[in-house]
């Protein structure tokens, strides 16, 4: 959505965060590094304890299983010693033979250390999610600007309190093992880590759902999901079954067109919107209530892929948004979101000017609600283990605390049940909240005892109340003393009935809003989606019917994808609505702050490095991310300052980078040949004069809108490419310095989006 304005408060907070920041870990210029420090060629003999996480890594809080800050060193909690042990802590000399009746003879039964190797390894691995498996996942800070006084009491929104937390970004509809880049929703989860308890905001990066009621989710998934006679297609919607059931469910018309549109496609986890879906009841300290949706604004703006870019990430870099994630907070560009709330009055019917706040798919525009910001979210620590921080994480829309309540929403009434239920599974018991990752910082006296996987070692002899064998411990609280307590609402009395409000029956107006709202650029995206995820589709019948739903949204889009699928438009069959468009729902025309954004550095070698040097110290100057690509890897001027290359002419892409420099014309090079590197046109490679792997990447950065500079010989390599040194978004001249900042100016804009020409 739109730029939102500087709010002075946030401003002030952020020169404290950014302290803080600076503080966590230094930047480091190349993040990627796999260990602390480098290896040495030959094997280390010298023992030695484990090496220390790196400087961008952190692990949950050292609390205990019941909320007690330990004080333990993170260190400590990990693994320690220099020689190799069994899981009991005996030291072993040997780890790669089996024992066994001499050197020839067969494994014997009594080898403990092979079966608790071999049964600790086979049982590695623990049910991953039904939906959202594919995660990502950082440590962070959260700051309260004080601004939500008058509409909650919960104290981490309370002014200049900070909590920590861990945000989890991901997939919704692919396994573990699926691309970050598929077309899909993407889940926005923040479990922060309060001082009364743990609350868990578990949201999306789109505002809608696809439906009304959770008894209808196991449907929505198992559409989505691979067909289950052959398992395929993975993390993708465009097959039969996902269309068949959007087309006859059209409550799912709205979600599926954000889907469709460039929100299904963000550029970055740091550069998407995230929100709560539903409406949530918020009480503050005098007992009022007041209604809000929650928004996640990132600081560095809405943007996303094209279409052809997220389809290259998926076959060179399915690790893209995860890896793009922890490059940007090793590099210390810190990922930043203000939190805020859009409020409404707690009216009896819980409407807003028309909106239905107990609808799912249904969203409140800013114009009539704008979003105010109530705190500051910055993610500044890698996790230093993805199971167990990232895949172990637990959440729970039920995790709540005073100050923050529910509503009726039908779809958040069956997630309070759903959550709980699956951790049951998934994580092997009811003790999941003791997992490190998902230990409280408040102290807990709950009286659950035993059960998988209990960790706590519970004292007394009366887990019951009243009880007076353990002193009356625990006591109940009260309002007083930081009890949570449900909002005393009244409940409407009536049947018995499995329905819903007329007011969920319009399943089209706000879909349409969203396309009237959308500029042509995005409109075409949109067309361009529909058009590519029907045609996957086998039956013509499910694609006449989604025709017929996008009649009911605009006649432009239905023709437009009727023309792609080769078959008649029809006509509506209702009275297309007539809203407002809301501006904020674009992603295109405000500029946005250039931070952590990756710029690729084209090099011939060991030519004009000076000025190599100088682009590449204004990019980090500037708070982005260069990264130099030369013809082979290594460091370029050993025997000066020299400058090291993180991408070969063979391994870069133009999808890793959001900007191109070019910095010198380079021939072709050894291994630019079509045997060696599929991406070279040998053809090319002996009449061009310059690397065809280098060609490519100008032309794909150019075909996605990407700026593109050019200084010296760098303007020899456009002129081969095609690119016109005055076409839009490209800034050629003769010092690399004017060229860098040209660049910068574009890339605040995300795109040269005047490069494409839209026809709806």
């Amino acid at each position: 959505m739109s730029a939102q304005k500087k709010n002075p408060v946030a401003a002030a907070t952020e020169k404290v965060v950014e302290k803080v920041q600076e503080a966590v870990h230094p930047r480091n210029d190349i993040p990627g590094a796999p260990a602390p420090v480098p290896p040495q060629l030959d094997e280390p003999t010298e023992p030695t304890g484990p090496l220390p996480p790196k400087p961008d890594q952190t692990g949950p809080d050292t609390y205990s299983p019941t909320g007690q800050p330990t004080g333990t060193p993170r260190k400590e909690v990990a693994q320690g010693g220099e020689r190799l042990t069994t899981a009991q802590g005996a030291r072993l000399y040997e780890t790669d033979h089996s024992l066994k009746a001499g050197p020839r003879g067969p494994v014997l039964l009594q080898d403990h250390h092979l079966r608790e190797k071999i049964t600790h390894f086979d049982h590695e691995r623990i049910p991953e999610r039904v939906v959202h498996a594919r995660g990502a996942a950082a440590h962070g800070t959260f700051v309260g600007y004080g601004a939500a006084a008058k509409i909650s009491k919960a104290g981490f929104l309370a002014k200049d309190v900070e909590t920590p937390v861990f945000v989890r970004f991901s997939t919704v509809l692919g396994s573990r093992g699926s691309a970050d880049t598929v077309r899909d929703t993407r889940g926005f989860a923040t479990k922060f880590y309060t001082d009364e308890g743990v609350f868990d905001l578990v949201g999306n990066n789109i505002p809608v759902f696809f439906i009304q009621d959770a008894i209808k989710f196991p449907d929505v998934i198992h559409a989505g999901k691979p067909h289950p006679d052959r398992e395929i297609p993975q993390a993708q919607s465009a097959h039969d079954t996902f269309w068949d059931f959007v087309t006859l469910h059209t409550e799912a018309t709205h979600h599926t067109l954000w889907n469709m549109s460039d929100r299904g496609l963000p550029r970055s986890y740091r550069t998407m919107e995230g929100f709560g879906v539903h409406t949530f009841r918020l009480v503050n300290a005098k007992g009022a209530t007041t209604l809000v949706k929650f928004h996640w604004k990132p600081k560095l703006g809405v943007h996303s892929l094209v279409w052809e870019e997220a389809q290259i990430a998926a076959g060179m870099d399915p690790d893209f948004h995860r890896r793009d994630l922890a490059d940007a907070i090793e590099a210390g560009a810190f990922p930043q979101w203000e939190l805020g709330v859009q409020t409404f009055p707690d009216t009896e019917d819980q409407m807003f000017e028309g909106i239905d706040l107990l609808d799912p798919t249904k969203f409140v525009p800013e114009e009539l609600a704008p979003v105010q910001p109530i705190g500051l979210l910055t993610l500044n620590a890698n996790p230093s283990n993805y199971f167990a921080e990232t895949e172990q994480v637990a959440f729970h829309v039920g995790n709540l605390v005073p100050g923050i309540d529910v509503t009726n929403d039908p779809l958040m009434q069956g997630r309070l049940f759903s959550y709980l239920d699956t951790q049951l599974t998934r994580l092997g018991g009811p003790n999941f909240n003791q997992l490190p990752i998902n230990r409280t910082h408040a102290p807990v006296n709950d009286m659950l005892r035993d059960g998988m996987h209990q960790t706590a070692v519970h004292s007394g002899v009366a887990p019951y109340r009243p009880n007076s064998l353990d002193g009356g411990c625990p006591f109940l609280a009260g309002a007083d003393t930081g009890a949570f307590i449900e909002v005393p609402v009244e409940v409407a009395a009536g049947r018995k009935v499995r329905d819903a409000a007329a007011s969920f029956d319009d399943h089209y107006s706000q879909a349409r809003q969203f396309w009237l709202s959308m500029t042509a650029t995005e409109r075409e995206h949109i067309v361009a989606a529909y058009s590519f995820e029907l045609n996957k589709c086998y039956e013509s019948a499910i694609k006449e019917r989604a025709l017929a739903v996008l009649a009911n949204i605009d006649p432009v889009l239905c023709s437009e994808v009727a023309a792609g699928l080769g078959l008649p438009a029809p006509e509506p069959t209702i009275a297309l609505a007539d809203p407002a468009p809301s501006p904020a729902l674009s992603q295109l025309g405000a500029r946005w702050p250039v931070d952590g954004r990756v710029v690729g550095i084209v090099t011939a070698g060991d030519q004009d490095l000076t000025a190599v040097r100088a682009a590449r110290q204004t990019v980090l100057d500037a708070g982005m991310v260069p990264l130099v690509i030369a013809p082979t890897g290594g460091v370029l001027d050993t025997d000066g300052d020299p400058v090291t290359v993180q991408r070969t002419f063979a391994t870069a892409r133009s999808i890793e980078f959001d900007a191109i420099l070019v910095a010198g014309a380079p021939a072709p090079g050894a291994d630019a040949y079509g045997a060696r590197d599929a991406k070279v046109d040998d053809d090319l490679a002996a009449s061009a004069g310059v690397d065809p792997r280098v060609l490519l990447l100008l032309t794909e950065a150019y075909r996605h809108g990407k700026a593109i500079g050019a200084w010296a010989d760098g303007a020899d390599a456009l002129e081969t490419a095609g690119i016109a040194p005055d076409a839009p978004g490209v800034v050629s001249a003769a010092d690399g310095g004017t060229v860098v900042e040209g660049v910068t100016e574009l890339l605040g804009r995300h795109r040269a989006w005047d490069r494409f020409t839209p026809a709806v």
